[in-house]
Order: structure tokens, then sequence, then C-alpha cells
């Protein structure tokens, strides 16, 4: 009987860990699909780290922020719980932001919409991490070097949209004619 709690506790941890990647596996294949169609042919600066570094950089983040969650969830009681209720909408929170900056920056080619997401999502990152830490402290202290990427992250950002003013958002499909205006036969 006591093995039961341990494999249950084994599959929550793991669903918390999983959950957060499943979005960055879905905007991992957005982010391919742009990558040498346009985010190939911006201008960056110095700092920007090889391509090959974001996805185990995320993988990992992400796995850390879903245990923390993992660890919130549990000592704070459950969803149900006093002490989770708002550090895991605030956990939901920046995990929909964060999930919302790829659509918006590669999606879009929207820099300057991604970088107002990334600030937003910064700021509620930030706020979740000392809510997490309240409940648990291993579990706000996994939040540090999420944190400190996102710090990073946005500073990437907007060097990339000050060096790419002229590419602010994607283009517009060109106005079709409306039907009025169309040749007649």
């Amino acid at each position: 009987m006591a093995d039961r709690p341990c494999a249950g506790n084994i599959l929550r941890i793991a669903g918390a860990v999983i959950l957060p990647n499943l979005g960055g596996i879905y905007n991992g294949r957005l982010t391919r699909q742009h990558l040498q169609s346009w985010y190939a042919n911006l201008k960056f600066p110095s700092f920007k780290p090889p391509n090959s570094v974001f996805a185990p950089m995320w993988i990992s983040l992400y796995a850390g922020m879903g245990y923390g969650s993992y660890l919130v969830w549990r000592d704070g009681g459950g969803f149900a719980g006093e002490a989770a209720k708002l550090p895991l909408i605030a956990y939901g929170t920046q995990l929909a932001l964060n999930w919302a900056w790829t659509p918006i920056f590669f999606g879009q080619h929207n820099i300057k919409g991604g970088l107002i997401d990334i600030v937003a999502l910064t700021a509620a990152a930030s706020a979740c991490g000392v809510l997490f830490y309240r409940v648990n402290k291993t579990a706000g202290l996994l939040f540090v070097p999420y944190v400190a990427w996102l710090g990073f992250a946005t500073a990437l950002n907007y060097a990339i949209w000050k060096l790419n003013p002229e590419k602010e958002q994607a283009p517009k499909d060109e106005e079709k004619p409306s039907s009025s205006h169309a040749k007649s036969s």
C-alpha cells in the first residue's frame, strides 16, 4: 500500500513537468517553420546565443517550473488549498504569457508585440516565483534561473526590435479587390 502514494506522486510530478513542455514542443515546431524564412533575415545583437541553445534551455526551465508547480500544489493543499490558489493562478498566467510569445514573435513576425508580451511575462514569472517561495522555498528558487533567462530574453527581444525597425510586424496580405471592382469577362 505504501507504494501507491509514491507511484501517484511520481505520476503527478511527471504530469507537472510535462505540462509546460507540451506548449514548448508546440512552439518549437512553430519556431522551426520561421527560422529560415524570416528569423534568419533579421539583424541580431552580438550577445545572441546560437539557436541550438534555446531548446535545451527551455526544456530545463519548463521542467523546473513544472516541478515547482507540483511542490506548491502538494504543500499548498492542492487546487482547492487556500495557500496554493493564488500561486497556481499566477503560474497559469505566466505560462499562458510564455506560450503566447512564440506565436506573436515568430507566427505574426511581430517583434514589438513579442517584446510587450515578454515584459509582462517576466513580471508575472517574478511574481509567481515570489508566491511559490512563500509556499515552498525550493519551488520559488526554481524560478530564479527562469526569471534570469527571461531577463536575458527580454534584452535580446528589445535589441532585435531596435535593430529591425522595418520588420516590426509581418507584412499584411495585399488587399484583394472587392467584387464590385472585379474585372468583367
